[in-house]
């Protein structure tokens, strides 16, 4: 079998998480079958549907490192082929037209429901007279086009994650609704269930790979392609992703959508690869830390587990964090300056900017970790608790007095680490005080604060456009 899958996206709104998670297993799967992996833009709402949420799938999806192999397809040009097998479905006795009124429908709900009884279409219309077809007409009722479904029929598959599922017809709702309401002449807007097995088939998709919440859609989309003689493709039900609480991840539990990860600070690499571990389990002798590419060798649908993945933010921090570490100073500079830029913070020469990330890098866990750790270097910092007791310390203004001479007696804009230590080492010496007063003293006056980044390193960069001078200088 030539191997063709799909992720098919509406786009009503940014890429979540869960579809992005999708488009990952589907591309997996693709690469390690040799096959094709395509997209299609499901934008037949038209009233919810806007073209910068298609640019953000578009922008997530290549930003994860997930490229599809042809032009898109456009759901919403293929309306003319939907209708067209909406029509087949009627002729063929498979579909009719169902005129019944939304207070009907509501009332049949209410008995139900005070009945105990699940929500389901009680087929009323299945056969209409013409006579009682031409009275709803001269009404004025618009009717929709229902899917005929046999309450006796078992349909059933072999999913690749969940192996062999079966269904009931009984279970499905009652005759399918495939198009909206519409003058009796015509044929209304189709319906998810319909254009997904229309357009499914005419892209040649082998492999159906999505959500287990899609599960009673795929029962209903069977006998879509029994009744139109369509080769059924194979199935795959990934779990769903979970919360804290144990509940389906949604916009109510914050950052959903990849480009909010993004805008956090996360990187593609980390975001991808935890992905991959929400819902599918590392081989043997694999580590947890990986490339997408290097793992489409190994993926299978047999690791795919059948349990819902919870969201973990821990292994997500640790994991991009580790990227970050990893990075060469060049990389995480080119990731870092945009996000000083906009602050108006502006590195003064590449050589500086490499000296600063290597200083950061090893405590970021996001990349806009950097920003917050990088401000003091570019602002003058505000004097907090634990500094300004440092500095009500009387010999911590002996020491700057000290450090401001020798600075001021040099031609040097700058210096190396062994010169600051020497000075460091001197104004002990001279001021007659501990090390540690001379080095606490020094970071509270340069960063307010008594924590902070290696304090030589941090040191030489503020010297290299005279910032340590003016810090220093306030507190003598």
């Amino acid at each position: 079998m030539t191997v063709r899958v799909r992720l098919a996206p509406s786009p009503t709104g940014t890429l979540h998480i869960g579809t992005a998670r999708t488009a990952l297993f589907n591309w997996l799967f693709a690469k390690k079958e040799g096959g094709t992996f395509l997209l299609r833009i499901e934008d037949t709402d038209i009233e919810r549907s806007k073209k910068e949420y298609i640019k953000n799938i578009y922008d997530g999806l290549q930003w994860l490192g997930i490229n599809w192999d042809e032009s898109p397809t456009i759901q919403s040009e293929r309306v003319n082929e939907h209708k067209q097998i909406i029509k087949t479905l009627i002729d063929k006795g498979f579909a009719y037209k169902c005129y019944a009124s939304e207070a009907e429908l509501n009332e049949m709900r209410e008995t139900q429901k005070r009945n105990g009884l699940a929500p389901k279409y009680d087929n009323r219309h299945r056969n209409l007279s013409p006579e009682k077809e031409s009275e709803f007409i001269k009404a004025g009722r618009e009717p929709v086009i229902r899917f005929k479904i046999n309450d006796q029929k078992l349909i059933s598959w072999n999913d690749l994650v969940r192996g062999k599922m079966t269904w009931s017809g009984k279970d499905l709702g009652g005759d399918m609704v495939i198009a909206r309401r519409a003058q009796p002449d015509s044929i209304g807007d189709p319906l998810y269930n319909l254009v997904v097995v229309a357009d499914d088939s005419a892209m040649k998709i082998s492999h159906v790979i999505r959500g287990e919440d899609h599960l009673a859609n795929t029962a209903k989309q069977i006998l879509l392609y029994e009744a139109l003689d369509l080769k059924i493709p194979v199935f795959a039900h990934t779990p769903l992703i979970l919360n804290s609480d144990g509940k389906k991840l949604s916009k109510r539990d914050g950052v959903t959508s990849i480009s909010e990860f993004k805008k956090m600070g996360y990187t593609s690499e980390a975001m991808a690869n935890y992905m991959t571990l929400l819902g599918w389990s590392v081989p043997e002798g694999i580590n947890e830390k990986f490339k997408i590419s290097e793992i489409s060798e190994v993926f299978s649908f047999k690791k795919v587990n059948k349990a819902s993945a919870k969201f973990d933010w821990d292994k997500l921090n640790w994991l991009n964090s580790q990227v970050i570490h990893e990075m060469s100073a060049e990389t995480l500079l080119k990731n870092l300056d945009p996000l000083l830029k906009k602050n108006g913070w502006f590195i003064p020469s590449k050589q500086w900017g490499i000296h600063l990330v290597s200083l950061l890098g090893p405590s970021m866990v996001l990349i806009n970790d950097g920003v917050d750790q990088a401000k003091p270097f570019f602002e003058e910092p505000e004097l907090c608790d634990d500094g300004k007791k440092q500095l009500e310390i009387k010999e911590a203004a002996v020491v700057f007095k000290f450090i401001l001479k020798k600075l001021e007696s040099s031609d040097a804009t700058s210096f190396s680490k062994e010169e600051a230590l020497d000075l460091i080492n001197q104004a002990t010496k001279n001021c007659e005080v501990k090390k540690g007063l001379v080095m606490k003293s020094l970071r509270a006056a340069l960063f307010g604060t008594l924590n902070g980044p290696d304090l030589i390193q941090s040191w030489i960069l503020l010297s290299r456009f005279s910032k340590d001078r003016a810090r220093i200088s306030r507190f003598i």
